[in-house]
C-alpha cells in the first residue's frame, strides 16, 4: 500500500489499541460488543506468551485465523481434519469478534485467543511466539500488516473457503488500495467456486495460486446431520406427528412476517386436519427477544412454552409454539422439521445458514435479502429453497408445501442432494495446507 494510506492505517490501529485501555478502565463490565472487543485485547500479548509457553518448535504449527463464527465454521473442519491426519502438528487459532470466544474452544487448537490489532510490533511478537509453518485465513479476512510481516519471515500464507460477494465492500477503491498487496502475497488460495476465484484474482490474488476447493461448511453440516441422534432426550421430547415448521436464527424483522404467516396457516389447518406446529429459535434468545414472541402466542390463543419449560415438564404434545431459549441446539432441531425457515432474510444483517436444514432434506424458506448467500442461490436454482418477500407470500408457500407431500419431499430431496454434491472441500483444503507445511520450517528462514 502507498505510504500515506499505510500511515493512516497504522494510526488507526494505534488508536484502537489505546481505546482498549480506556474501555477496560471505564467500562470493565460492559456487554456492548465493541467494548467487549476492545477490553479483551488489554494484556493480549502477555496472554499469548502464556498460551505458547508449551510451544514445541521441533513440531510444525498451523496458525488458523477466522474473525468470527461464520468464518470459523469454514476453518474448523480443516483444523479438525488436520488434527486427525497429523497429530504431531501443533495448532493456533485466532479470532477477532467477541461472538467467536466460545466457538474458538470447539476448534481444539493448543493456542487460541483474540488477534491483536494489526500493528507491526504485535504481529512480530506473535510470529516469534508461534513460529508457524503456515498461516491460514478463512473466507476473506486478511490483515495487511500481519501478512507483510509474515511474508518477511517467509511464512507460507493461505486462504481457504475463499469467497467474495459481487457487492462486497472489499472491491471498493479504498479497500482495494489497502488490501491488494496482502492478497497478492498469498501463496495458496482455495476458492469456493470458479466465479469467486475470478473475483479474488480481480482483488489482487495471483492467478497461479488459486484453485477451486469448495466450501467446507457443506462437509460440516452433512456430517452433523448424519450424526444426529434422533433418540436423544431433546428430540424425543419435541417429536410430534403434527407438521412442524422449524424457524432458525430469526430476528424480530423476520418474526413479523413469519408469525403472521404461521397464524394464517394455523387458522386454516385447524379445520382441515392436524394443525401445524412452530419451533422458533431466535438468533439472540435474550429475555427482550423472547417476551414479544410469548405475548404474540398468548394474543392469538396459541399454546406456547419455552424449551426450558418443556424440559422441566417432560412433555410437549400440547404445545403449538416452542420458543427455544438457548443457543447450540438448532442444528439438531432441524431434524424435526417438515419445513424450515431461516432468519436474516428480512434483516439488515443478512441471511443465516440455509444449508443446515438442507442437509436434513428439508425445503428451506427465507426472506428477500439473500444476495450475499451463495448457498441460498444454489437452493433457489435447485428448486429446493424459496425466497418470500411478505407474510402473504410466505403463508402461500407454506400452505402449498404442507398440502402436497410429494412436492415437499421432492424439494427436500433436492436440498439434500445439493449438500451432498458440494462435499469434499475439507479434504481439498487440507491438501492445500499440507503442501504449504511441507515447505522449509521457519527456523530455517531468514529473520
Amino acid at each position: 500500500m502507498n505510504a500515506l494510506l499505510g500511515a493512516c492505517y497504522a494510526a488507526g490501529m494505534a488508536l484502537a489499541d489505546a481505546a482498549g485501555v480506556v474501555a477496560s478502565a471505564l467500562a470493565p463490565e460492559a456487554e456492548n460488543k465493541l467494548l467487549r472487543s476492545l477490553r479483551a485485547r488489554r494484556g493480549l500479548l502477555a496472554r499469548w506468551a502464556a498460551h505458547t509457553a508449551s510451544r514445541d518448535n521441533s513440531r510444525p504449527l498451523v496458525w488458523w485465523h477466522a474473525p468470527s463464527v461464520g468464518e470459523g465454521l469454514q476453518a474448523r473442519p480443516v483444523a479438525q481434519a488436520a488434527r486427525r491426519a497429523h497429530p504431531a502438528w501443533q495448532q493456533a487459532y485466532s479470532f477477532y469478534s467477541p461472538s467467536a470466544e466460545r466457538f474458538a474452544r470447539s476448534v481444539g487448537a493448543e493456542f487460541s485467543d483474540y488477534l491483536p490489532f494489526d500493528r507491526a510490533a504485535s504481529a512480530d511478537t506473535l510470529l516469534r511466539r508461534l513460529t508457524p509453518s503456515a498461516l491460514v485465513f478463512a473466507k476473506l479476512d486478511v490483515w495487511p500488516v500481519l501478512v507483510a510481516r509474515a511474508k518477511r519471515q517467509r511464512v507460507p500464507l493461505a486462504l481457504i473457503s475463499a469467497t467474495l460477494s459481487a457487492v462486497s465492500g472489499r472491491r471498493g477503491v479504498l479497500s482495494s488500495a489497502l488490501l491488494r498487496d496482502a492478497y497478492a502475497a498469498l501463496d495458496a488460495v482455495g476458492a469456493i467456486d470458479a466465479v469467486n476465484a475470478e473475483r479474488l484474482v480481480a482483488l489482487g490474488v495471483r492467478p497461479q495460486v488459486v484453485e477451486v476447493t469448495g466450501d467446507t461448511r457443506f462437509d460440516q453440516v452433512a456430517e452433523r446431520a448424519a450424526s444426529v441422534n434422533r433418540a436423544s432426550p431433546l428430540l424425543t421430547l419435541l417429536a410430534s406427528d403434527r407438521p412442524t415448521l422449524v424457524a432458525g436464527s430469526t430476528w424480530p424483522a423476520d418474526e413479523a412476517p413469519l408469525c403472521a404467516a404461521w397464524e394464517a396457516l394455523r387458522d386454516r389447518h385447524d379445520s382441515h386436519g392436524k394443525a401445524p406446529r412452530l419451533i422458533i429459535a431466535p438468533h439472540e434468545p435474550g429475555a427482550s427477544h423472547l417476551k414479544p414472541l410469548q405475548h404474540w402466542a398468548s394474543r392469538i390463543g396459541a399454546r406456547a412454552a419455552t424449551l426450558s419449560e418443556l424440559e422441566q415438564r417432560g412433555r410437549s404434545d400440547d404445545v403449538d409454539v416452542v420458543i427455544v431459549d438457548r443457543v447450540g441446539v438448532l442444528g439438531e432441531l432441524y431434524a424435526l422439521a417438515q419445513l424450515a425457515f431461516v432468519g436474516g432474510g428480512f434483516h439488515a444483517a443478512g441471511l443465516h445458514s440455509v444449508i443446515e436444514p438442507a442437509a436434513f432434506g428439508v425445503p428451506v424458506l427465507f426472506g428477500p435479502q439473500h444476495h450475499m448467500s451463495r448457498e441460498a442461490g444454489l437452493l433457489l436454482q435447485a428448486d429446493a429453497g424459496f425466497s418470500m418477500d411478505s407474510a402473504a407470500a410466505l403463508q402461500s408457500r407454506l400452505t402449498a408445501l404442507l398440502s402436497n407431500e410429494d412436492d415437499r419431499r421432492e424439494s427436500g430431496a433436492r436440498a439434500a442432494d445439493l449438500v451432498e454434491a458440494e462435499r469434499g472441500a475439507t479434504a481439498r483444503s487440507l491438501a492445500l495446507v499440507e503442501r504449504l507445511v511441507s515447505r522449509p520450517a521457519i527456523s530455517q528462514r531468514s529473520p
